[in-house]
């Protein structure tokens, strides 16, 4: 008899990793994460951030992680740039999964354009530590906690100055009236909660053309680069204790 064949041995079935559990939407460069990771990492939260300025596409849908942050950046939610349309639409498909969103400056814009609120500049820019006064509502207490106002990082020129229908606002400041909305399980901040003192100094070495100018036509609300950086050894401890309840709030909703 000849020899029989040798057994072919299975070709193993390649195993996927896991989908992580938080996707991050970053827009541009200079705006990463910042507390936002830190936070995560520190609670052993598996996340992947993607970068559209970096030429990292954002996926196709938000099936298989629990929830969704988009960061800010210095583009407008108006531009017509496609990774901004491709946000919209991730935001849209995570309402329509239970998905909580989590959305910070240009994302909370996003956030508002999405279910179809508007986003135009305002009269009068913020830029620096700046105080917002909290709704007297359940729903403002369960994202801020009970204080009645707090001091936050603010640097926007744009804002959702009509909201969406059936959102609920939970903040305000005297120069912006939407500084946060609510609708459904998702959270639209025009502040931005995820500020670090590494981000402050990126921003402030590369400022743009807008911001020498409005130090000066806008003394009330745009900070120079001493004021803050002064207010930011006040009040960073205070916003990443603001950050932490924020963000414990939108953990708690996640499937």
């Amino acid at each position: 008899m000849g020899r029989m064949p040798a057994a072919r041995k299975p070709t193993p079935t390649p195993i996927s990793p896991p989908t992580p559990e938080v996707l991050v939407l970053q827009h541009t460069l200079e705006d990463a994460p910042g507390y936002l990771g830190q936070w995560l990492d520190a609670r052993g939260v598996t996340w992947q951030v993607r970068c559209a300025e970096a030429g990292e596409a954002y996926p196709d849908s938000v099936q298989g992680f629990r929830a969704l942050a988009v960061l800010g950046g210095e583009w407008s939610a108006n531009d017509d740039r496609p990774t901004l349309r491709h946000a919209e639409r991730l935001i849209l498909e995570a309402d329509a999964l239970g998905i909580p969103v989590i959305g910070h400056c240009l994302g909370g814009q996003l956030i508002a354009r999405a279910f179809g609120g508007r986003v135009e500049r305002l009269p009068k820019p913020e830029v620096g530590w700046l105080p917002v006064r909290m709704a007297e509502s359940s729903h403002a207490r369960s994202w801020f906690g009970q204080t009645p106002e707090a001091v936050v990082y603010q640097w926007h020129y744009d804002n959702f100055v009509q909201l969406p229908a059936n959102a609920e606002l939970l903040a305000a400041s005297a120069a912006c009236a939407h500084q946060a909305f609510a609708i459904g399980p998702h959270l639209a901040m025009q502040f931005h909660i995820e500020i670090t003192p590494e981000k402050i100094a990126a921003w402030l070495a590369n400022p743009g053309p807008v911001y020498p100018g409005a130090i000066h036509e806008h003394p009330d609300t745009v900070q120079s680069p001493d004021t803050m950086n002064a207010a930011t050894e006040r009040h960073q401890s205070g916003s990443e204790a603001m950050a932490d309840r924020i963000y414990s709030e939108w953990r708690r909703r996640w499937q």
